[in-house]
């Protein structure tokens, strides 16, 4: 059973949100403040986090921050709040996707979903003798699905591992934002093209900033 870490300060959203996740199948453990949550982190790692922004005692972008020092796993934050700043924050901070309020469950669990398929890493089908792909100092395994940039094994986030397996897969072909929130969100109905652009941020800073080139008006590619 997959286990969800809700970490909300309204009593009512908080039971509401977690008795609908259960309807689906999760196993759900609650927190009402960020430094509850953080202990409930520390207690038992789950498999995914959903995070309110606005949190009592530790607010929900230092929470996952905290969690960012000690765990890879899926971190999704839920806020009220729209304003561009507060979303960039948030994603800069290392939450792999956020949701605004109010929100549908079912919406809820297709981005959880969609974060525990990245998580997954599960190796594509390549074979054993394929060798890496080689971009100037960057190497992409495809079949371990590691990425070294100068032969240092980079840490990286699922979702940025799977972002730059999307641009490796396609050297030199510029890819919109819209498909890559597709391809690596799974975002079919749309979304955000804010959550592209902040981790494509965090990407150049790992692999080199001339790495990926801006298309001005279309999206972004690999340079070779």
């Amino acid at each position: 059973m997959t286990d969800v870490l809700l970490v909300e300060d309204d009593p009512l959203l908080r039971e509401a949100t977690q008795l609908s996740l259960e309807t689906y199948g999760y196993e759900v453990r609650t927190a009402s403040d960020g430094l509850a949550g953080l202990a409930r982190f520390r207690e038992r790692t789950p498999d995914v986090a959903v995070l309110d922004v606005m949190l009592p005692h530790l607010d929900g972008v230092s929470l996952v921050r905290r969690i960012r020092e000690e765990s890879r796993l899926p971190v999704l934050l839920i806020s009220a709040r729209t304003d561009p700043v507060d979303v960039v924050l948030g994603l800069e901070a290392g939450a792999d996707d956020y949701i605004t309020k109010p929100y549908d469950i079912p919406v809820l669990v297709a981005r959880i979903r969609s974060a525990l398929r990245r998580a997954a890493d599960l190796p594509r089908s390549v074979p054993e003798e394929e060798p890496p792909l080689r971009f100037g100092d960057l190497t992409v395994d495809t079949a371990s699905m590691e990425v070294r940039r100068d032969g240092r094994l980079l840490d990286l986030t699922p979702t940025e591992r799977k972002l730059v397996l999307e641009f490796a897969a396609q050297p030199g072909v510029v890819l919109s934002r819209t498909a890559l929130l597709e391809r690596v969100w799974d975002y079919a109905w749309g979304g955000d093209t804010r959550v592209v652009d902040v981790h494509v941020q965090r990407l150049r800073a790992k692999i080199g900033r001339d790495r990926i080139e801006t298309v001005r008006g279309f999206g972004y590619k690999l340079a070779t």
